[in-house]
C-alpha cells in the first residue's frame, strides 16, 4: 500500500515569485574570480511579498507547485523511502569532546538564474545563483541525475549541490575564488547519535524575503557579515579594510534536525528543525524532528574590500542571504565521514583526518577516495 503523503501545511499553497531574477551568465570562467553581468533585480523587492507559509525563526519562502523527476505530481512533497520512525531525540551525554565535525571542500562551478529546488524545471525563474559542488546542477537536476554527475568538491564521493546567491559589486559579478569551506558539524549534544544525511534530502536555509531582522535572529546566523575585525553586520558593512588579505565573509548554519519522513517539503523547510534547549541547557532535537543529522555551516569568502556601498546579492540586501542544499554524497563516504568524525569526536578535514589526532588515521586516501 503506497504511504499516504503527511499534509504539515494547511491550505492553499500559495506558489510565491521571487522577484529578484539576475540575468547572470552560466559557465563562468574560474580562473578570474568574477565576470560581467547586468542583474535585473531591484534591491528592495524580494522584501515586498511577505505571503506564504513561514516556520518560527524561519521566514516564508516560495512553495512548489512543479511537477520534476523527484516530485512527479508536484505537490512539493518529496517523501523518504525508506522513511525512519520511532527515533525519540537522544538525550545522552557523551564524553565531552570540543570538536566532532569534518570539511567539505567545494570549488564555485558556475552561475545561472536556476533552482532546482524552489523552481524545479522552470530554468531562468529564479534570481541568479553561484553554484558549487556537482559541476552539473541546473533547473531539471534530480537526485539521479547529481548521482551521475561529477564534482568539483576535493571528496570524490560528494556529489552533492550547494548554491547561495550571487554577489555583485555594481554589475560585476564576483565569485569565491578557490574551495570554499563547508563545514558538516553536530549540533545536538549527543554527538555520536548523529546519522548521514539521506539521499535526496534537500531544504534552503534562511530566506530571500526575510527583513534585517529576521536574518539577525534566525537561529542559523554567526554574527553576520564579516571583514577585518569588523564582526554582527546584519547588512553589508559601509566599508572593509582596503588590504589585499581582506575578504567579505558570512557564515549561516542550517537546521539538523529532521522529521524522518519527507525529503522535501513545499516550503523547502518544515521537514527541518533547529535543535531546543533541554537541561542545562543540552542541544536536544524535537519531538516532531526527532532525527539528528549533521549540521552545515556554510563559511563563504568574496574577494572584496574596500568601498562596500555597490555591493549586493542577486536577492537583493545582505540580509537576504541563504542557501540551498541537495544532498547526494555517496551513502558509504557520508557514512564513514559521519561515524569518524562526528561521532568520533574530531575535529577532521576533507579527507576526515585530525591533524590533532594523528593516530585516528584518515578516512579517505590521498585522492579522496574511500580506501
Amino acid at each position: 500500500m503506497a504511504r499516504r503523503r503527511t499534509r504539515t501545511i494547511p491550505g492553499l499553497l500559495i506558489a510565491l515569485s521571487l522577484a529578484a531574477t539576475g540575468l547572470g551568465i552560466g559557465g563562468v570562467a574560474m580562473t578570474t574570480g568574477s565576470a560581467s553581468a547586468s542583474p535585473a533585480h531591484d534591491a528592495a523587492a524580494p522584501h515586498a511579498a511577505k505571503a506564504g507559509y513561514s516556520m518560527p525563526g524561519m521566514p516564508g519562502m516560495a512553495m512548489s507547485n512543479q511537477a520534476s523527476g523527484d516530485d512527479a505530481d508536484g505537490d512539493g512533497y518529496i517523501m523518504a523511502n525508506p522513511p525512519v520512525t520511532g527515533v525519540t531525540p537522544s538525550t545522552y551525554d557523551p564524553p565531552h569532546a570540543y570538536f566532532h565535525e569534518f570539511q567539505a571542500q567545494c570549488a564555485p562551478t558556475k552561475t545561472a538564474p536556476d533552482d532546482p529546488i524552489v523552481y524545479p524545471g522552470q530554468p531562468g525563474a529564479s534570481h541568479d545563483h553561484t553554484f558549487m559542488g556537482n559541476t552539473g546542477t541546473n533547473a531539471n537536476s534530480t537526485t539521479a541525475s547529481l548521482e551521475s554527475g561529477n564534482t568539483a568538491c576535493l571528496a570524490v564521493g560528494d556529489k552533492s549541490a550547494y548554491w547561495m546567491p550571487s554577489l555583485f559589486k555594481g554589475t560585476q559579478k564576483i565569485l569565491p575564488i578557490g574551495t570554499q569551506t563547508i563545514y558538516y558539524k553536530s549540533a545536538i549534544n549527543d554527538y555520536t547519535s548523529v546519522r548521514p544525511f539521506p539521499k535526496g534530502l534537500r531544504f534552503v536555509v534562511g530566506s530571500p524575503m526575510q527583513t534585517q531582522d529576521e536574518f539577525q535572529h534566525l537561529k542559523g546566523t554567526v554574527e553576520g557579515w564579516e571583514c577585518g575585525t569588523s564582526y554582527h553586520n546584519w547588512n553589508f558593512p559601509a566599508t572593509c579594510p582596503n588590504t589585499p588579505d581582506t575578504q567579505l565573509n558570512i557564515r549561516l548554519q542550517s537546521p539538523s534536525c529532521w522529521d524522518g519522513i519527507h525529503l522535501d517539503t513545499p516550503d523547502h523547510k518544515s521537514h527541518m528543525a533547529y535543535t531546543v534547549a533541554s537541561g542545562n541547557n543540552q542541544n536536544v532535537c524535537p519531538a516532531d524532528h526527532p532525527v539528528a543529522l549533521p549540521m552545515i555551516e556554510f563559511k563563504m569568502a568574496w574577494p572584496v574590500n574596500g568601498d562596500m556601498s555597490q555591493i549586493h546579492l542577486s536577492s537583493g540586501a545582505g540580509y537576504s542571504f541563504h542557501y540551498d542544499f541537495f544532498n547526494a554524497w555517496d551513502a558509504r563516504t557520508l557514512a564513514a565521514m559521519v561515524t569518524h568524525c562526528v561521532n568520533g569526536g574530531l575535529q577532521c578535514d576533507s579527507r576526515g583526518y585530525d591533524q590533532s589526532q594523528p593516530g585516528k588515521g584518515a578516512v579517505l586516501n590521498q585522492n579522496y577516495q574511500l580506501p
